[in-house]
């Protein structure tokens, strides 16, 4: 009965010791429950047992804790910062024989930020904010149904706030050749005097009085014939304008066959065409080696710019200008042909283009009276032609024995030779003089010759809206501009002139020229794989932001057959002199105003890092509607920026009737900038 009786209390005993043990575990569960709801219900005491900011004492808590309370209890810390922290301090040590707790081992620190030394920042993006430092190669590398379009756009405190960009309505058809700061009659008729050819030079519009619709094509407009072919003839339809061929017919300037313009090739001083007078210059002047030492040419009253375009195959690039005049579309005809063209005049203000920038400057029957105004006009020449470079006049008082035009050359002579310049050969039609290499001539003139030199103060690169000055432009002490090395090898070579730049970069200026030649070669090769611009028939290219010139230098090097105009914007350093002594054309703009030159003139137009910069001075919507002007139908618009404008810059150009894409760089899709390339459809009134 005994072992029976021990038996049951046995069994008695286990029983209480399992409820006990039930019961514990119920109440642990409970307290494990509440403490985990209590500090995980978002309340700021969270259970935080390391710290990037603190390294906290051990802690000694009694032995039968079930719960190690964090020695950060009753403090608040923000959880993100601590998660980015680039260090952790190790856990608080347990005290006795306390279970240890396990923990989520802290993040290991990340490497060292890299510190930017050069134009490319760590995205790869090009960028106005660097230091300069060594360079290293391996481092560098449908038109919308709806009458308006809804975007963001950042309201200056980091908030994005809802922007309509109404639909643009199209122009009147008369505006079909409308260039706003040209065509400004009302301006024009303000001017008190119009003898010097005031009303040919810039006169924009008025705040509130510009562009606000979309120019539109002529009728029948068609895509453009594509180079080499457009050299010879162009659609009637697109530039519909006989007069010019019927005044310059007979000088075998430029016909009319069926729906076509046909240009056989020459001009007034070389009717029997612009190949057999290339020739006759070289045979003349061996030294002037076209393709070689001559290498960028300005082309004065260019007519429809044969010279220009036979230049072309010998390597040549020539700026052809005009002023929109009698013969107001000959520039319109030059850039139909795909030859390299802009509206300008000889008038009273400086040319957008800088000092030394042209290996040769031609006038051929320009109707230029070099010699008014004590020579002023030839002093500008004189001011962009570079030092040895060459000036070849082809006229009537060159080789004509009529009284008056002996008296006009005579005068010619005489001030040329004030100016130092040498001339090396006359024959025939045309005489050629060599500008000097330095300023001992001119040092060693008579007291008191005139013209006089400029003042050393003057800054013959400073260009926009800048009146002429009847003084001749010093050479720099330095040499620079007069020692750019020959063609090809120019086009990479960082030129000297690149010290004389007003940028903030001292030391390693050749390093951010090679960097940024790095740079735009691997985007080019990229859009050529990636984006096929292989396959695009460009020819006629603008680029709005051009630095020292690298994205041009990229089609080259890429072998897309095509010109690069380079801008190089007022808001920025002037880069223009290292652009030509690359052997590369450009010119000096504000885009907050219009730009020279006729609507339909370029295949594409290209903007990289413009209008985060420039949407603190200009409406974007302007810039945007400038930009559909001068693009031709079926012509196409890259633009490559910040985040902060490509939502605003979509829906304007949506606006615009562009068919828009949003695309990802090769840095993918994290990259704090992006790509914006837009298509223009055709319209017409």
């Amino acid at each position: 009965m005994k072992a029976i009786g021990s038996g049951g209390g046995a069994s008695d005993l286990c029983k209480s010791a399992t409820l006990i043990k039930i019961s514990g575990f119920v109440l642990i569960s409970v307290i494990f429950f509440y403490l985990g709801k209590h500090f995980s219900d978002g309340s700021s005491q969270q259970l935080i047992f390391f710290s990037s900011h603190q390294n906290p004492e051990p802690q000694n808590t009694p032995s039968s804790a079930a719960v190690g309370i964090s020695p950060n209890l009753n403090k608040t810390f923000d959880v993100s910062a601590i998660v980015n922290a680039t260090a952790a301090s190790p856990p608080p040590e347990s005290g006795g024989n306390q279970p240890q707790q396990a923990l989520t081992p802290p993040p290991s620190p990340p490497p060292p930020a890299l510190k930017r030394m050069g134009v490319v920042d760590e995205n790869g993006r090009m960028t106005d904010d660097f230091e300069v430092g060594e360079y290293d190669p391996e481092l560098v590398e449908n038109w919308a149904k709806t009458n308006e379009s809804e975007g963001l756009e950042s309201d200056g405190k980091g908030d994005k706030v809802r922007v309509r960009v109404k639909k643009f309505p199209l122009c009147p058809e008369s505006m079909r050749e409308y260039i706003p700061c040209l065509d400004n009659e009302e301006a024009i008729k303000k001017l008190n005097s119009t003898e010097k050819g005031e009303k040919f030079e810039r006169h924009c519009p008025e705040e509130g009085k510009g562009l606000n619709c979309l120019v539109p094509a002529p009728k029948g407009y068609r895509t453009p014939i594509p180079w080499p072919r457009s050299r010879d003839e162009v659609w009637f339809s697109n530039v519909p304008h006989a007069r010019l061929a019927e005044d310059k017919g007979g000088q075998n300037w430029i016909a009319v066959d069926k729906d076509k313009f046909k240009f056989p090739g020459g001009g007034t001083q070389f009717i029997h065409g612009a190949d057999q007078y290339l020739d006759q210059i070289e045979k003349m002047l061996p030294e002037i080696a076209f393709g070689r030492h001559t290498r960028v040419a300005l082309d004065v009253g260019c007519g429809v710019a044969s010279f220009g375009a036979y230049l072309l195959s010998r390597n040549v690039i020539t700026l052809s200008v005009a002023p929109k005049d009698v013969h107001e579309n000959q520039i319109q005809f030059a850039l139909e042909r795909g030859v390299p063209a802009m509206v300008a005049a000889f008038a009273t203000r400086r040319l957008l283009y800088p000092s030394q920038a042209f290996d040769l400057v031609h006038c051929s029957r320009c109707r230029i009276n070099w010699t008014r105004d004590d020579g002023i006009l030839l002093l500008e020449v004189n001011r962009m032609l570079r030092a040895g470079g060459y000036f070849a006049w082809a006229a009537q008082p060159v080789y004509k024995h009529e009284a008056a035009l002996e008296e006009q050359w005579e005068d010619m002579v005489n001030l040329t030779s004030r100016l130092c310049w040498t001339l090396v050969k006359k024959e025939g039609y045309i005489a050629i003089w060599q500008k000097p290499l330095n300023n001992s001539c001119y040092l060693n003139r008579e007291e008191g010759a005139r013209p006089p030199l400029c003042e050393p103060n003057d800054d013959p690169d400073n260009v926009w809206y800048v009146d002429l000055k009847a003084c001749i432009t010093r050479l720099p002490e330095e040499g620079y501009g007069s020692n750019v090395t020959a063609w090809p090898e120019r086009l990479q070579n960082p030129p000297d002139r690149l010290q004389s730049i007003q940028i903030d970069a001292y030391i390693s200026r050749k390093e951010l020229f090679r960097a940024e030649s790095r740079y735009w070669k691997e985007i080019i090769e990229g859009y050529v794989r990636a984006l096929h611009w292989g396959k695009f028939k460009l020819r006629n290219v603008l680029d709005m932001r051009a630095g020292f010139g690298g994205f041009a230098a990229a089609l080259i090097e890429n072998k897309l057959d095509c010109w690069v105009l380079n801008v190089v914007p007022v808001s920025g350093p002037n880069t223009l002199p290292v652009i030509y002594d690359r052997g590369l054309i450009g010119v000096m703009h504000d885009w907050c105003e219009p730009f020279d030159t006729y609507p339909r003139t370029y295949d594409l137009i290209h903007a990289a890092g413009l209008f985060s910069i420039e949407r603190k001075r200009c409406n974007i919507s302007t810039i945007m509607l400038e930009m559909d002007r001068i693009l031709r139908p079926g012509g196409h618009v890259y633009i490559r920026d910040s985040l902060v404008v490509m939502d605003e810059l979509q829906e304007i150009g949506t606006a615009l009737g562009w068919h828009v894409t949003l695309r990802d760089t090769s840095e993918g899709p994290h990259a704090s900038y992006r790509i914006l390339t837009g298509d223009k459809r055709l319209l017409r009134a």
